[in-house]
């Protein structure tokens, strides 16, 4: 039975990259786009769902091309990324619901929406491309291939980012491009260094010969790694380019770059930190510095805003600090919080960029100082703003509460200062936070209506309706936050337990220790 089940494991990638060469070869069949996209999320949710709950009993393998690692490049779903592909998988979907009843023109040119016209043939193939690159970062055992996994999701982000063309979004889009591409350099320069170290890629192979591997670099290669996600995570002060490059962008594609792009590099960092450097005080210290930093910047930063969607921006680079407080800590405690806590940033980050795009829509701007009057005149976008925007901030008993307070105690249980010191920060910044979004929801939606800014504009069902499912899982969430715990912390025993991952991708107890020279036993890695 596990070994049927193990057929679901490539399924999240290759299903949105076999529909992205299909949508692409109808690009002058809009509806057909559409059909495809959504058929094709639908079954990338719905292996992602499955591999969930399969995971559960144990990670599953699979060897692409039937070449046996370390030879070939293993996929491997195991409870973290199980849970990552099944949030991911719920709100893609949303998102692109939400996209095609943006107003996406059915014809053979393909330009769309009032103000952000949107080519049709490059969007569809190019979401999908995105959504495989997502989940092959995700699923990847190997370093390079989850190099591979950052390139495609690096490709794709920058054409959505850039759509329509307009000088604001190509001056963004080169800003984000080049940090990437930094990035990009610092990552490949640490597998050069961990292949020449240890002659291998493989992450579990790795997991195994980095202990016998000079301390000195060892050191090195943990800091590259955390330099090239930390700059994708945005964790400061590596953060400084997202709150310039995502509010440029259409709505649906803001919305999916908050709730994902950034928490892939969180993902990384998880499990290379617990995977491959599970014992590193020195740079837990320094990562708790980081994530005081980005809690508190970034918060300060959202407090001083007067544009929604920068506002929002600020938040996000915010809470990244929260995933980091707990990846920092060590503990399987601080580990299962944090994994809590990225599912549920991912759905109310996400949630909250789709409700902006509402907001833009129907009042025609997201200046907070132009904005007023709304929740008269559209109370059912007022109580979608305003369920995730207590949730984010962690409001009880909503799913961000439960995972601030899973944070908090296992910041009392280390009992460090440094975890003191990121408890009271956390409280603080929960508090601005709270402040943030006060302010944002009293003016956009209670202050008096400025003179000839309001639009009687009706919102499409397809934008709200997608948007109502956000919400409502964000509540799910919190309804179902004992069971989603119980699952996060498996999950973190999992991933601290690094022979768990390293058993599965090598069944037969392959290269256990150094007995043979790297080059014998890995003569087929690149």
């Amino acid at each position: 039975m596990t070994h049927d089940l193990t057929t679901l494991v490539p399924l999240p990638v290759l299903i949105p990259l076999c529909a992205a060469g299909l949508a692409l070869a109808l690009h002058r069949h809009p509806r057909a786009q559409r059909i495809i996209s959504v058929v094709a999320l639908s079954l990338m949710l719905a292996a992602s769902l499955g591999l969930l709950v399969a995971a559960d009993g144990g990670p599953l393998v699979v060897d692409v091309g039937g070449w046996a690692a370390p030879v070939g490049i293993p996929l491997v779903a195991d409870r973290l990324t199980a849970l990552m592909l099944s949030v991911s998988g719920v709100v893609l979907l949303c998102v692109l619901l939400y996209s095609i009843s943006e107003g996406i023109s059915e014809s053979p040119d393909g330009l769309a929406g009032d103000e952000d016209p949107i080519p049709v043939a490059i969007y569809h193939p190019t979401f999908l491309v995105l959504a495989a690159g997502v989940a092959n970062a995700f699923l990847s055992g190997d370093l390079f291939n989850l190099y591979v996994g950052f390139e495609i999701l690096l490709a794709a982000s920058y054409v959505l980012l850039t759509l329509g063309g307009t000088g604001e979004r190509i001056r963004a889009g080169a800003v984000y491009v080049v940090v990437s591409l930094l990035s990009s350099i610092l990552f490949f320069v640490a597998i050069a260094l961990a292949y020449a170290s240890t002659g291998t890629v493989n992450l579990a192979q790795l997991a195994q010969r980095l202990p016998e591997t000079d301390p000195g670099v060892v050191v090195v290669l943990e800091l590259l790694l955390l330099l090239a996600f930390g700059i994708k995570a945005a964790i400061f002060p590596l953060s400084a380019w997202l709150p310039d490059s995502y509010p440029t962008a259409p709505a649906p594609v803001t919305a999916v770059f908050a709730g994902l792009l950034t928490k892939v590099g969180v993902y990384a960092i998880i499990r290379t930190q617990t995977l491959l450097f599970p014992d590193s005080p020195e740079v837990d210290r320094v990562l708790m510095v980081l994530a005081l930093l980005t809690m508190v910047v970034g918060i300060l930063g959202a407090v001083a805003q007067d544009d929604l969607k920068r506002l929002l921006s600020f938040t996000l680079v915010s809470h990244i600090g929260f995933m980091v407080f707990g990846i920092a800590l060590g503990s399987e405690a601080g580990l299962a919080a944090a994994v809590f806590y990225v599912a549920h940033h991912i759905t109310v980050q996400t949630t909250l960029f789709l409700v902006t795009g509402l907001v833009e829509r129907r009042a025609g701007t997201t200046s907070l100082d132009r904005l007023g009057g709304l929740a008269r005149v559209a109370p059912w976008l007022a109580l979608l703003f305003f369920v995730p925007a207590m949730n984010l901030a962690g409001i009880p008993p909503l799913s961000g509460f439960l995972g601030k307070v899973g944070l908090l105690e296992a910041g009392v249980a280390d009992g460090g200062p440094l975890a003191w010191a990121l408890v009271a920060g956390s409280v603080v910044t929960s508090l601005l936070t709270l402040y943030a979004v006060v302010k944002a929801w009293n003016k956009a939606f209670w202050q008096e209506v400025p003179e000839g800014v309001a639009r009687d504009v009706r919102l499409p069902r397809g934008m709200t309706g997608p948007t109502t499912a956000l919400v409502a899982f964000g509540l799910l969430l919190t309804v179902a936050a004992g069971p989603l715990y119980g699952y996060t912390t498996r999950a973190a025993e999992t991933a601290m337990d690094g022979h768990t991952y390293v058993d599965a991708v090598f069944p037969d107890g392959a290269d256990r220790g150094r007995g043979e020279s790297p080059d014998a036993v890995d003569e087929g890695a690149p």
